[in-house]
């Protein structure tokens, strides 16, 4: 009963999860038992490494958290602590109640002193920031994460959990069971006719694709789908638009988040896929939780699996 509570805290404002709390019938005796609980586990001691290769320590866990990365802030609030969330980057949309807080720039150009003004016990940045050496000399305690593929999602999942205080069976452990779970009936939801489909994903126009070696192409081959730009161009390679037309991929998928990805390519046209109108193109919404490597992995395996489907007969889930 209390994990179904907790999942309303991440799809549900923390208004309409008080109300759930208390009609579910856990009453104030759960409140007071969890409130212990959380007592216990700040008054622990962390020990987290980054994706630095970092050993940081930390005399119990931060209940002031700027998150400077959208992916990392969406896994914060998977696991339950929005709440510590006190500022994040201009990106982080997602819950909506994060747009409510202080906006502190960009992953690449943030503010440094309203990070500092938020005076957090921790800061969340990317492995390739700049400013994380900045911010160290400032005194402040930098935790540098940056997933890339699936797995690395689940671990950045797990070094946050730790970080959190939060029990790996009750956090990133069981966080991570739903989103494979997602991901696998995704797949199975595709129908047999569009397996074994060669799919060019478009991340952003350039064209910039998401390759073999991505998050995404690894989600497409878990879809059971091939993917017409191979690993060895690197995950996110900046293609030239005639590549597209001679590698003929099956379908189509545009997820640029600026929508300009409606205006195809010269010589697109003759794109049999472009001729069919096997082409996705994926909104602001869907595109961001595609394009992030998070705790909406699932999600974003189901978007491109209704595209799948629609283009290639049958019906999504």
């Amino acid at each position: 009963m209390m994990g179904a509570c907790w999942q309303r805290v991440r799809l549900g404002s923390r208004r309409q999860f008080r109300r759930s709390f208390w009609r579910s019938g856990l009453g104030l005796g759960m409140l007071v038992v969890g409130l212990l609980l959380a007592g216990v586990a700040a008054a622990q001691p962390v020990q987290v490494t980054d994706g630095r290769g970092r050993v940081l320590r930390l005399p119990a866990p931060p209940q002031r958290i700027v998150s400077l990365l959208p992916s990392l802030s969406e896994s914060v609030c998977a696991l339950g602590a929005c709440a510590r969330l006190v500022g994040v980057d201009r990106y982080s949309n997602w819950p909506q109640e994060l747009t409510r807080l202080p906006q502190v720039g960009g992953g690449l150009d943030p503010n440094i002193e309203a990070i500092v003004a938020l005076h957090p016990d921790v800061v969340l940045a990317s492995v390739s920031s700049r400013a994380n050496e900045r911010l160290e000399a400032l005194g402040l305690t930098v935790v540098a994460l940056e997933p890339k593929t699936h797995a690395q999602v689940r671990q950045v999942l797990g070094v946050l959990g730790d970080l959190l205080g939060v029990p790996p069976a009750q956090g990133a452990e069981r966080l991570w069971r739903e989103i494979d779970a997602g991901v696998q009936a995704a797949a199975q939801s595709l129908p047999a006719s569009a397996r074994g489909a060669r799919v060019y994903f478009e991340v952003s126009r350039g064209p910039y694709a998401a390759s073999e070696s991505s998050f995404i192409g690894e989600t497409l081959q878990r879809l059971g789908v091939g993917n017409v730009v191979p690993a060895a161009l690197g995950p996110f390679p900046r293609l030239n638009p005639e590549y597209v037309v001679r590698a003929n991929p099956d379908v189509i998928m545009l997820g640029n988040r600026s929508m300009q990805a409606r205006a195809l390519y010269p010589g697109w046209d003759s794109i049999p896929a472009v001729r069919a109108q096997r082409v996705c193109v994926f909104d602001a919404v869907t595109s961001e939780l595609i394009v992030r490597p998070g705790p909406r992995l699932a999600e974003g395996a189901r978007a491109m699996a209704r595209c799948l489907a629609e283009k290639l007969g049958g019906k999504g889930q």
